[in-house]
């Protein structure tokens, strides 16, 4: 008889999974990666995958989540060490820039999935909902420290720069926007 998997095991081979499903999501696309690419890829057997996530649906909700936990903690960590309220509104265009020119950029993955799933798929669908507003909060608060009410147009931009980027696969979107922000907040 095998041994008894450890909560460890359990939560390492859950975060490679996780891991290895944004890749291959990420990559080709949710409906082109079936759960026997996924299981081959990762290493575990479909049994143990089920054991982690009932449904593919399950796992593509759980890839979002964790992957909105990070995408938003790196753009505030990058955000967050400028100074001052104009600039830090601009410095989201500039992390933006950096990440669309990251090789293997394919746009926003919450696009994305709305893309695939959104119409068919409610738990999709309310995650990138749940993204997308918690994205606008973040800009929210960066922009009211501004003193300025232009919370919309700097969220639609900022979202605009990400779906252009995507579908040009050129990072020039983040600068135009930025250019616009500067325009509205002001700044030279």
């Amino acid at each position: 008889m095998p041994a008894p998997i450890t909560d460890e095991q359990n939560r390492l081979d859950r975060e490679a999974l996780l891991d290895t499903a944004e890749r291959l999501f990420y990559e080709r696309g949710i409906q082109a990666v079936g759960m026997d690419e996924v299981r081959t890829a990762s290493g575990l057997p479909l049994k143990r995958i089920y054991r982690f996530f009932a449904a593919k649906e399950d796992l593509v909700v759980a890839v979002l989540k964790r992957r909105d936990q990070r995408w938003r903690g790196n753009l505030a960590a990058h955000v967050e060490q400028v100074p001052d309220p104009r600039e830090r509104v601009l410095a989201v265009f500039d992390w933006l820039a950096e990440w669309f020119a990251e090789p293997g950029f394919r746009g926003c993955a919450w696009v994305n999935a709305y893309g695939e799933l959104g119409p068919s798929s409610e738990a999709v669908l309310a995650e990138v909902r749940s993204h997308k507003q918690a994205f606008h909060d973040q800009i929210a608060v960066w922009i009211h420290a501004t003193g300025l009410p232009v919370v919309e147009p700097v969220f639609l931009l900022a979202e605009g720069a990400i779906v252009t980027a995507g579908i040009s696969g050129d990072p020039a979107p983040a600068r135009h926007a930025r250019a616009a922000v500067a325009t509205l907040l002001g700044t030279p």
